[in-house]
């Protein structure tokens, strides 16, 4: 028989604040974290601003020997894996360790850390360079650095799924704890690439935004006026438990993890298909699995990270899949208040919908200013929205053509 999956713990670090409550209470007051650069001079640059990780104290936090050894995405990883796991009341000591696993992943990784090791190699030479460059660069190290710090032994992955990651990994780790492979499991992304090599690359790619305004209004997912998606960072993960063992612990149960799709475009490096086949596909397969049909859907998260073409292709997979119910079901964007965290968007957006299906509110889509009539669903424009929430899906979407999906409902 296989296991029912329930989430028990939420923990995060984002542009719109570094705990669930902060993040949650921005997000449904339609702030938006996106700011302007002030850690290096942008007037070079194409683009100025970037959903930015503010008021994050990792020498506070980890001690400054340690978070020196770290780099940013890690610690944000590890930030956010100690909250979820405080927030779950899971007690280390009495789990047995060999059935605690972790699938966290990075897009870039610790990207920081080699610019900066880079440079320390053509001004002062190779002995300068770190003995920890490697352990500090590579994308598995935020799983691997929460496995060392909870004494986790069971399955350690690190999905590379470009912007897709968190839900890769949540939906990953539902299929192993439902084949009862695991009891429980951390399970999201991390990113910190908010770098001026990262930036002058998307920017030439022409896929950032170059809005020149207040930073505030430049992501906007559907709008018309939208011209691409702002950088951000940060981490979220989620603790994902058999409901039997949750049981057990008499732990707080949050959602029910109920279905999971992957596919791939098999179409282009960097743009999505253009009539969203791997997305349609992808929501397809995790309602499926959740034995759910379309129209019991109560809200959808989108990818939406405010390009003509995703946004767009992304309408086309819901419309298609959803039919005669596309309209009556809300839509929302989260990436208009956060940005584009990359590896670490999944997991941030799942947590977000979790609050959906806690709180029964929606958060907007914002900077809804001219409708694009090829996205005429109803995006939650600008302000909140109290519903009732049973059944939530949450799209991710990377380069590549990575497409996960996951469908997370109400326990009960």
């Amino acid at each position: 028989m296989m296991e029912r999956v329930v989430i028990t713990g939420t923990g995060l670090v984002s542009p719109l604040g570094n705990d669930v409550s902060t993040f949650w209470n921005a997000m449904l007051q339609g702030k938006s974290g996106i700011s302007r650069i002030d850690s290096w001079d942008t007037s070079h640059m194409k683009t100025h601003m970037a959903g930015v990780v503010r008021d994050f104290d990792a020498d506070g936090r980890f001690g400054r020997r340690e978070a020196r050894r770290m780099d940013r995405f890690c610690q944000f990883a590890l930030a956010a894996a100690e909250d979820a796991i405080q927030d779950a009341g899971l007690k280390l000591e009495q789990i047995d360790k060999e059935r605690m696993g972790v699938y966290v992943g990075s897009g870039i990784g610790g990207i920081g850390t080699l610019l900066e090791q880079e440079e320390l190699l053509r001004s002062r030479g190779a002995s300068r360079v770190s003995p920890l460059l490697v352990p500090m660069m590579i994308s598995n190290m935020a799983a691997a650095m929460i496995s060392i710090r909870t004494g986790a032994q069971g399955p350690t992955l690190s999905p590379v799924t470009a912007c897709s990651i968190g839900n890769t990994a949540i939906g990953e780790a539902f299929r192993l704890i439902r084949a009862g492979g695991a009891d429980v499991v951390l399970a999201g992304g991390a990113e910190a690439a908010i770098t001026e090599i990262s930036m002058a690359s998307f920017g030439n790619a022409t896929t950032l935004s170059t809005w020149d305004g207040d930073p505030k209004l430049a992501s906007r997912p559907f709008d018309a006026g939208r011209d691409g998606f702002v950088m951000a960072e940060g981490a979220g993960i989620l603790v994902l438990e058999s409901l039997s063992h949750a049981l057990k612990r008499g732990a707080r149960i949050y959602a029910e993890v109920t279905g999971y799709g992957a596919t791939s475009d098999a179409y282009h490096i960097v743009a999505s298909h253009p009539e969203g086949r791997g997305a349609y596909q992808a929501m397809k397969l995790a309602l499926h699995e959740a034995e759910l049909e379309p129209a019991q859907v109560d809200v959808i998260s989108a990818h939406a990270t405010s390009t003509q073409v995703g946004d767009r292709s992304e309408m086309m997979a819901i419309k298609r899949l959803f039919g005669e119910a596309d309209h009556r079901i809300p839509v929302t964007a989260n990436k208009s208040m956060i940005g584009h965290m990359f590896g670490a968007a999944g997991g941030v957006e799942a947590i977000a919908l979790v609050q959906m299906i806690q709180d029964g509110k929606i958060p907007p889509t914002i900077n809804q200013e001219v409708p694009d009539p090829e996205c005429d669903l109803d995006v939650v424009p600008n302000e909140a929205r109290v519903k009732d929430i049973h059944v939530g899906i949450s799209n991710s979407f990377g380069f590549g053509g990575h497409n996960a999906v996951i469908v997370l409902q109400k326990f009960a």
